[in-house]
């Protein structure tokens, strides 16, 4: 009940624009996602890539940010975005990027936000890079995935993130499979009411596995974005019972979590992509890290205090 509690009020919190200004400016406060966020710039992103990369792991990076107003700050995004693409493809790195479409100008419409994407998806293209397409809440799904099916017909590579608490992601995944769509699963973040999604850790669990096992089976190359051991190993269970090897998948995880779990996984010879969040805009983000699990809480002032001292 406490955890059920603690999850609904830092999804509240995430989206309360004065409580990011007061984290901001506190000292304090801002320390604390240090743990989850690689840095506010570039070049702390790439620094923690390089370290990924020397211990076997790939990586994602993710300029923060979400649900800008205007064209303008949409473009200067973008720009970023670019940006990242470039400073990978220049330094060599083992990393991908991932985008949030709100980030990209998605409330002024699909139009709007294809047009935006359209010089990031170039980068990515022209230096091999391929682009993760972020889901959002429930709002955005349908939408979300118009745009990746736009850019996909247009050439582009580029792949969605499915939420296994929806109920709508079976018939989302089936679609995808078929056209062998390389595809992220991930459990959901995001508050959502159960007349859309499932509520029960043990459904969202099972869902889980199955649109996990659906993509494996058809050879799409999926991302099983989860930190459960018990979910990781139903996987691995899976894949071997029907010779799937490890080259035909890969596990994802966030910056700053279960990293005894990265360990494990890269020392038993599975590929590990870490999803690496850098920007001033880490609030959001930060809050909805602390909602997946309220014992966060504790272990990130455990941190923050002990550094202090």
């Amino acid at each position: 009940m406490l955890a059920a509690a603690l999850r609904a009020l830092f999804l509240w919190l995430s989206n309360r624009r004065w409580m990011a200004r007061i984290a901001l400016g506190t000292p304090l406060l801002r320390r604390m996602p240090l743990r989850f966020v690689a840095g506010t710039t570039l070049d702390e992103a790439v620094a923690a890539v390089q370290r990924l990369n020397a211990s076997g792991a790939s990586a994602t990076l993710d300029v923060l940010g979400e649900s800008i107003e205007g064209r303008a700050s949409a473009d200067r995004a973008a720009a970023a975005y670019v940006e990242t693409i470039e400073r990978i493809a220049r330094d060599g790195l083992d990393a991908n990027v991932s985008i949030k479409l709100t980030q990209m100008g998605l409330d002024l419409g699909v139009d709007a936000c294809v047009d935006v994407l359209e010089p990031v998806v170039k980068a990515g293209d022209q230096a091999g890079i391929f682009i993760r397409i972020d889901m959002e809440g429930s709002a955005y799904t349908e939408q979300t995935l118009e745009v990746v099916r736009r850019l996909r017909a247009a050439g582009h590579d580029v792949g969605p993130v499915v939420q296994a608490y929806l109920h709508r992601s079976a018939a989302d995944v089936e679609a995808l499979a078929r056209e062998r769509v390389r595809v992220r699963v991930c459990k959901g973040a995001y508050a959502e009411p159960p007349e859309i999604a499932y509520q029960e850790r043990v459904a969202i669990g099972d869902s889980f596995v199955t649109l996990s096992e659906e993509l494996l089976r058809a050879d799409a190359y999926p991302g099983i974005a989860t930190h459960d051991p018990e979910m990781i190993d139903r996987v691995i269970t899976f894949a071997k019972e029907h010779g799937i090897g490890p080259e035909r998948f890969e596990f994802q995880m966030l910056y700053g979590v279960r990293r005894d779990l990265q360990r494990q996984l890269l020392e038993k010879g599975y590929r590990l992509r870490v999803y690496v969040p850098f920007g001033t805009e880490w609030y959001a983000y930060f809050m909805r890290r602390l909602a997946e699990r309220p014992a966060n809480v504790l272990f990130v002032l455990r941190s923050v205090l002990g550094e202090r001292s």
